[in-house]
């Protein structure tokens, strides 16, 4: 499970001219979730967005605050597309769940975020809809957080690549054909 979390001034959700939430100074957050998310990613990325230091403080230290420290509101956007690769030019997003599981996993996200934070001041979009998302950066600040189990299967991935690869290189070297 992966957010892109901005910190805005102001931000708002329009689907045609309807407008369908919006919030003010807080942080407007893209969700995506990928095929191997379960609670687990819920609870940690929920947990994670609610204690992450974007803020000053009273005295303008940076770092300093959450947005539950300061009472401030949550956007949040479902956003399949963060799961991609390219293949050439052209994404691919097979890596994203697919819509219904995926939406209950980004329901019980907002559930998770209004449980432990103020139901109020959580907000959100039209899961699988055609949005347009405006928003006022403030600083600009974007940070990206994601899950450790998608983190440790894309390392797992890898290492197994990397293994492979070694593993030719020695037997080619040692006149072995593998192929």
């Amino acid at each position: 499970m992966k957010a892109i979390v901005q910190r805005v001034t102001t931000a708002k959700i329009t689907v045609g001219e309807e407008v369908i939430n919006s919030i003010g100074r807080g942080l407007c957050v893209l969700v995506g979730i990928t095929h191997t998310d379960t609670d687990k990613d819920v609870d940690y990325l929920s947990r994670k967005l609610l204690a992450l230091r974007l803020f000053e403080d009273q005295n303008g230290k940076r770092w300093q605050k959450s947005v539950k420290d300061e009472n401030l509101e949550i956007l949040c956007i479902s956003q399949f597309t963060l799961y991609h690769r390219l293949k050439g030019n052209k994404p691919d997003f097979h890596m994203a769940m697919q819509g219904e599981q995926a939406q209950i996993l980004y329901r019980n996200f907002l559930k998770r975020l209004a449980n432990e934070y103020d139901d109020q001041k959580i907000k959100d979009g039209v899961f699988g809809a055609y949005m347009q998302v405006h928003i006022q950066n403030d600083g600009p600040v974007t940070v990206e957080l994601e899950s450790p189990q998608f983190e440790q299967t894309a390392k797992s991935h890898c290492d197994s690549a990397r293994k492979n690869m070694l593993m030719k290189k020695t037997l080619k070297n040692k006149n072995w054909n593998i192929c």
